[in-house]
């Protein structure tokens, strides 16, 4: 046995069942050695930002790592966007990252480069494995790393000698530890803060925005008084149906600052105080009053549902009711006439079926679609967690390879698709049950409010340089020939009825959204 089925061994017997891959010649021995290695699924991405948010998209759902498998430093490189998305989604991931072999590098050939560098500020930890019997030792103690609360990002650099080198020793999975609670002082200080608080407020990000944990977070707002919020931006929020309704930060810090700003306790839960996104002239960077108290009620490593359940039970409540706590249960009707942000949420709440996976890169166009499909059934919202763009094909074609029992709906503006829109290949090979609704403004719109808020001035050539449309972009055309069936709507009635009629066919399918 080798060092790269030994790699194979360790990571199958950890339970890691998925690698994403773009390979290289440094990663054929891992390559050769996946015919001999059952349980192990590979899955090939055209680019490697496909290969990364895919990997992104997977642990979201599943709740467990992917590998993936990249070539040296340039092939790492080209996947660091989506592993900055992942890192900040607290997504487990494990990179195995080839690299040439140890006698080799020295002599500085085309592909030679730092690569535990490049991969250091978007892991958590890094190795480079210096022999074959380290290799499955290595892999293991990765795969632990990734698993680690809140899930990290591990990079293992695999020499190619340590590759094809013998022998190979696998090693076994490591106990993943369950998350600690909060400290009792801490949950019992809250408790009373919250009953003397005027206004307080719960803000929730991480695994305090799955299902439970919501129900208990909105019973003890019931209880409190308090407002629950989550954050502007997460991994994953589980909603619609009986689930609790949460209120979203907004992006804008003006925005976010004045619904924050009478609160006079801020609890936090898996998250931090919040900052704005961006800094502006004159503007504060801290959205929180300085008069608000802010605590943490649940750290990111700590168990947020255990938490808010403490918390609740301090507070004497005893039982929490599924469905009490919803805004509205009503489902608008099927919109028709003028396709616009307002109408594509309609047409996405009118259609949507119960357990879709919902992945949300819409940007500017999807203003209206968080609000607009609350009452929808029960379904999972996946967000842009670290705002590097391009993360949406690439974390829908990995959220249907965990879930292939649900449909996958991506909600994806134009300029981003053409980050990463390579993983309509991958969804076509793959088989993979995901709606593309393409919100085509022809613009990178949000630029343009960017450029009126920093102060800068207009200028033709920003008008230029914010421009898609010159020429368009036929994607409807471009996913035909990457093995996708697609059609074009410019109405509402349309983009609707396709919507429908995509939930019923099996495979990927791109309805361009012309607003």
């Amino acid at each position: 046995m080798n060092g790269a089925e030994s790699l194979l061994r360790s990571l199958v017997s950890a339970g890691v069942e998925l690698c994403v891959t773009n390979p290289g010649t440094s990663e054929m021995h891992f390559v050769a050695a996946l015919d001999r290695v059952p349980g192990m699924r590979a899955v090939l991405g055209l680019q490697e930002n496909v290969v990364t948010g895919a990997a992104d998209g997977y642990g979201r759902m599943a709740d467990k790592p992917a590998s993936t498998l990249l070539h040296l430093g340039p092939g790492l490189a080209n996947g660091l966007a989506n592993l900055h998305n992942a890192r900040r989604a607290h997504t487990p991931i494990v990179n195995v990252i080839g690299d040439h072999a140890t006698g080799h590098r020295h002599l500085d050939a085309p592909l030679t480069s730092d690569v535990e560098a490049v991969a250091a500020p978007f892991s958590h930890w890094v190795r480079t494995s210096r022999s074959s019997r380290a290799v499955g030792r290595d892999a293991a103690e990765a795969v632990a790393v990734a698993r680690t609360a809140p899930g990290q990002i591990a990079s293992l650099i695999l020499p190619a000698d340590a590759s094809w080198n013998e022998p190979g020793v696998p090693a076994k999975s490591r106990p993943i530890p369950d998350r600690p609670l909060p400290p009792d002082e801490t949950i019992d200080a809250i408790a009373r803060r919250l009953q003397k608080s005027e206004r307080p407020a719960l803000l929730m990000n991480g695994r305090g925005l799955r299902e439970e944990a919501l129900g208990l977070a909105a019973a003890i707002a019931e209880a409190t008084g308090a407002r629950i919020l989550s954050d502007t931006f997460y991994s994953r929020l589980e909603r619609g149906g009986d689930r609790a309704t949460i209120a979203r930060l907004p992006y804008f810090p003006e925005q976010a600052a004045a619904v924050l700003a009478d609160v006079t306790d801020l609890v936090l839960v898996h998250t931090k105080a919040p900052v704005a996104f961006f800094a502006y002239p004159n503007r504060p960077s801290e959205l929180a009053s300085t008069s608000t108290k802010v605590s943490t009620l649940a750290e990111l490593e700590e168990d947020a549902e255990g938490a808010l359940r403490a918390l609740a039970e301090r507070l004497g409540i005893r039982r929490v009711e599924g469905g009490k706590h919803r805004a509205s249960t009503v489902v608008p009707g099927k919109p028709s006439g003028e396709l616009n942000p307002l109408t594509a949420a309609q047409a996405v709440a009118a259609t949507l079926r119960e357990h879709t996976i919902v992945v949300d890169e819409a940007a500017t166009c999807g203003f209206a679609m968080l609000d607009v499909t609350a009452p929808a059934p029960a379904h999972d919202w996946l967000a842009l967690t670290g705002g590097a763009i391009g993360m949406g094909i690439p974390v829908a074609t990995g959220a249907a390879l965990a879930c292939p029992e649900r449909r996958v709906l991506n909600l994806q503006a134009d300029g981003s698709a053409m980050y990463s829109l390579q993983g309509l290949w991958t969804q076509a090979s793959e088989g993979l049950d995901v709606t593309t609704v393409l919100l085509a403004n022809r613009s990178y719109a949000i630029l343009n409010a960017e450029l009126e808020r920093t102060g800068a001035a207009p200028s033709k050539e920003a008008q230029r340089l914010f421009d898609l449309g010159r020429p368009e972009i036929d994607f409807a055309t471009l996913a035909r020939g990457m093995g996708v069936p697609a059609v074009r709507v410019q109405d509402a009635e349309s983009l609707a009825r396709e919507l429908a009629a995509s939930y019923d066919e099996p495979g990927p399918r791109l309805i361009e959204a012309v607003l």
